[in-house]
Formats: C-alpha cells, structure tokens, sequence
C-alpha cells in the first residue's frame, strides 16, 4: 500500500482526490496550513514557513494542487505572491521530495501554462506552447519548467497535469459566479454562437491525476486533461440551468448587444471576450495512454465521491 501526500486537500479537486485514494485503500496524508480532523496531516504554510522542516519520511508519491488561482486583490504585490505560491512552493517541495527518495511527484497545472489565443479555433496540445496570458498562467508555467529541470536529471518519477476548466457539484470561481447569478436570475440567457470551449468533470481529473500516477510511461510528460468534448457558452449556459431546476429560456440577448457593450466597456470587452471565446483543448494524448473519461457536462451535478 502507498502513502500519498496531498497539498489543496481541501480544495474543490483535492477533496475529491483524498476520497478516491482512500477509496482505493491508500494512505493519505494532507499538507495544511490547520491540521484536518480524521486525517494524517503536515501543518505547513506555503507561505510563511521553513521548507527545511518538512519530514517526507515514507511518502512515496506527491500530489501537489496548492495554489492560488483568483486576482488577489488584497495584496500589494501580487506577482510575488503568485510566484511564491505557484511557483516557488512547487520547486522548494520537489526539492525536499528528492531528499526524502520520494518516488513520484505529480504537478496539477492548468491548461492555460500552454498559453491560448482568445477566439482562435485551434484545439491546443500539449506541443503547443504559446506565451501565457495573466499572472496565474505565467507562474503555473514558470513551475513547470523549474520543476522538469529539476526531475529530468533524477530518479523521481515527474508528470505534470493541465486540467481544463473543471465542473461538478460544489465547483469554485467563475463557474461558480455565474450559477449563482443564473439561480437569481440575473445572467442573460447567451446567443447561440458557434464557440468552442473545453471543460472536465471533477471525477475525470481526479482519476486521470491517479491514473498518470500509475502509468510509467508518463514520467517528463505533460498532460492535458479535458472530458473529450467542446462546448459552446449556451450549451454551458443551458447545462446550468437544467442543473438549477430551471426552465431553459427560449429567447436569448442577441450578439450584437454585447458587441455594443465590448465597443463601451474595455473592461467588458475582455469579460464578454473570455465569456463567448474559443478555448479548445485536445486531450489526445492521454487517451492515448489509455485513459477514458466517464462524465460531460450533462452530469455536473453528479459525482462518485
């Protein structure tokens, strides 16, 4: 039986991961800022503590989630947050993993460390990497090469998961935002245009990130993890609704008006961008080590843990 550590445990996707090892009969133990009842934990703080007191003794396979992903506005200095945080926490823990043998280390990404170009109708790879946009993609990919530099000259096993943007019961951030405002009915229901854009469900990722953990050939590689299909903005929108109990609307506000709100609003005009934007992933390459995915976006309230 393995011993996994687990940073984000408590996350949206670290809690569903936790219950799928425990479900498969492994040891587990959390890496928190608060020690979390019924579970083994290493009370640490990416932040502020000392790196060289953590005790990896008898971990045999890392799982590292943590990190910050949302504008932290309350911070002056949010480029040094995000690379302490997203970058700097993901070197400094491979670092201790290497000197406590630890034999496998398991980087969650995003999608966006590949970098896209808004409306662009490309599906990217993994091969394609284009320059990442914002401060959180900027520090995911500046973790990932500092990470595949430390590992390739190593004997720890090293694979690097890109989620795309994830669903599923109890989902966090912009998703989350929008159902809400769905729910008390003040999201416009969204034209019906021909985007492209890729999302996984929570049970996917937690058992592709499993899955690469297991699979030898995946050491030095990098995946993207979607659930194998595209949406447009109306199809998600919809998704929602039904998943709120809610009647579709049957009208919809026409595209011009949020052209009109883009040519107005520079600030709208990225949101609205980002709103009904292409962003495809492929997620070829996992599949083509044997990973099947279970759930779509019909499913986004159902979950096996």
């Amino acid at each position: 039986m393995s011993t996994y550590l687990i940073t984000g445990a408590t996350g949206f996707i670290g809690k569903r991961l936790v219950k799928l090892l425990i479900a498969k009969n492994h040891k587990v133990v959390l890496m928190t800022r608060k020690p979390v009842q019924g579970h083994d934990s290493i009370v640490f703080d990416f932040e502020n503590d000392d790196y060289s007191k953590i005790n990896l003794k008898g971990i045999d396979v890392i799982f590292h989630l943590a990190g910050i992903a949302h504008n932290m506005k309350s911070f002056k200095n949010q480029n040094d947050l995000y690379k302490k945080i997203n970058s700097d926490s993901v070197l400094k823990l491979a670092e201790v993993a290497l000197k406590y043998n630890v034999k496998k280390f398991i980087f969650v990404s995003t999608v966006k460390a590949g970098g896209i170009k808004l409306n662009s109708r490309k599906m990217i790879s993994e091969i394609d990497q284009n320059t990442p946009e914002g401060i959180y993609a900027k520090s995911k990919r500046d973790a990932e090469l500092r990470v595949l530099a430390l590992a390739v000259n190593s004997k720890m096993f090293l694979s690097i998961i890109r989620p795309a943007l994830v669903y599923g019961p109890g989902v966090k951030g912009n998703l989350d935002i929008m159902l809400k405002a769905i729910k008390k009915g003040w999201f416009p229901p969204l034209p019906r245009v021909s985007n492209s854009r890729s999302m996984v469900h929570v049970d996917d990722l937690v058992e592709a990130i499993y899955f690469v953990s297991n699979e030898s050939k995946a050491n030095n590689e990098i995946f993207n993890v979607t659930d194998g299909r595209t949406y447009t903005s109306r199809e998600i929108y919809d998704a929602m609704c039904y998943s709120l109990g809610k009647p579709i609307p049957k009208w919809e506000v026409p595209l011009f008006v949020f052209k009109i709100i883009a040519l107005i609003s520079k600030k709208k005009r990225t949101s609205i961008s980002k709103l009904l934007g292409d962003e495809s992933y492929s997620s070829k390459k996992i599949q083509s080590f044997g990973f099947k995915v279970k759930r779509s976006l019909k499913e986004m309230n159902e979950t096996s843990f």
